[in-house]
């Protein structure tokens, strides 16, 4: 019967990649705003962040101490899954280049260049030497990799530069390596001055006057990389004492997220064999788990950009804004309580506003006749006006009951 059901039933991991293969496949449609396609490229980038710290962290895991465990769906050791993972995903990661060449290039159509190094022009070049040196250069820590210097820790998800070098007055096979963490103190990428919203990424730049931070050496080649760990550790309630600060408890969680096994290694070009020998031994990596992409390998500013274009563009390159509106079975200007008294009332966000919620919240909380609130809410924004109205109502002495969402996988 199992067997039987193995022949109808695919693997959950290869199931989900599809599924972020057709969100990748937003950003072809052409009736979809250009900056939105941008956007669908960064939602693509990041779901697949989050597969690998997860997903692929779980059967990381699993391979080490259940090695003949097989998926009942599928009938796959994890050994055999990873494997089908990282084959699968090879393609995707060459589609999101392709697509996101192809935006980049439209979006320059409206003034939206992003620039790689070699396109610069020369009063920018200035500029970015002039920024360099000033902004970034001095919290720039790089490190040399020797027998006096081990390799350091590499943070999760975070971008280096990584430089194989030599001394210029010795012989060639000395090589030593380099690295540069991007402290996330810098932006993202950095705009250029002009009319047009053009920009470079930070980690670009920085590789870019690698030779003025090794200014000893000699840089042979370099790459921008980043890491991804596995971030899959315990965090249901058998993970916490009940008696224990839930925050304390969660920051511990996290700040042990940091420090798990590496499971893939992203580069932005090619490298030599030995670099990249080098890279996956100190890793521990292997070949299968390294993928190269020409694309960005963080891309939260594409959610930003459309702060740095004017209006009258704007319009063409996202969606329009959508605004909730006003219930049509609901009269703002009567009691939201006496209303409901009379009969049901229904509210579909985000559609319609949520000011008749937000009043029978501040109603409840002064009415004398009410005696409790029982809430479940699953977010809250910073400033939530709920949060000020569930309060009053608690200091009027009436029983608030809040059941919220405190944690998610990230």
């Amino acid at each position: 019967m199992k067997e039987k059901l193995q022949n109808y039933t695919q693997n959950r991991e290869l199931s989900w990649l599809r599924f972020n293969q057709r969100v990748l496949s937003e950003a072809t449609d052409e009736t979809v705003p250009l900056l939105e396609r941008l956007k669908f490229i960064s939602i693509f980038t990041s779901n697949l962040d989050e597969f690998f710290m997860i997903r692929v962290g779980t059967l990381h895991d699993l391979s080490q101490i259940k090695s003949n465990h097989k998926d009942n769906k599928t009938g796959m050791t994890p050994a055999e899954q990873l494997e089908a993972i990282f084959r699968a995903v090879k393609p995707l990661i060459n589609f999101r280049d392709e697509i996101y060449e192809n935006v980049t290039e439209q979006l320059k159509n409206y003034g939206v260049h992003g620039l790689r190094m070699n396109e610069i022009e020369k009063k920018e070049l200035k500029y970015l030497k002039n920024y360099f040196l000033t902004q970034i250069n001095p919290i720039l820590s790089p490190q040399i990799i020797d027998p006096h210097h081990p390799f350091p820790f590499l943070v999760n998800k975070n971008i280096y530069v990584g430089a194989t070098l030599t001394n210029a007055d010795e012989k060639k096979g000395n090589e030593l390596f380099g690295i540069i963490p991007i402290p996330t103190a810098l932006p993202e990428v950095i705009f250029l001055p002009g009319a047009d919203v053009r920009y470079v990424f930070t980690s670009d730049v920085v590789s870019y006057f690698a030779d003025t931070i090794f200014s000893s050496y000699k840089i042979i080649e370099s790459t921008v990389f980043s890491v991804t760990r596995n971030a899959d550790i315990a965090s249901g309630d058998e993970a916490f004492d009940v008696d224990e600060d839930f925050r304390d408890a969660m920051q511990q969680l996290l700040n042990s997220r940091k420090r798990l096994a590496p499971v893939r290694l992203e580069l932005k070009n090619k490298i030599s064999g030995n670099f990249l020998r080098f890279l996956c031994e100190k890793l521990e990596l292997t070949k299968a788990q390294v993928f190269i992409t020409s694309s960005p390998l963080t891309m939260s500013y594409a959610f930003g950009l459309e702060d740095k274009i004017s209006g009258s563009v704007k319009s063409e390159l996202i969606y329009p804004p959508f605004e909730p509106q006003p219930s049509s079975d609901i009269r703002l200007n009567e009691s939201i309580i006496k209303q409901l008294q009379k009969k049901d009332l229904l509210l579909s966000y985000p559609y319609e506003i949520m000011d008749p919620f937000l009043k029978l919240l501040k109603e409840a909380a002064y009415d004398s006749s009410v005696i409790s609130i029982k809430i479940s809410i699953y977010r809250l924004a910073k400033n939530a006006k709920i949060v000020d109205y569930l309060c009053a109502a608690a200091e009027n002495d009436k029983d608030v009951t809040v059941l919220i969402e405190l944690r998610a996988r990230f």
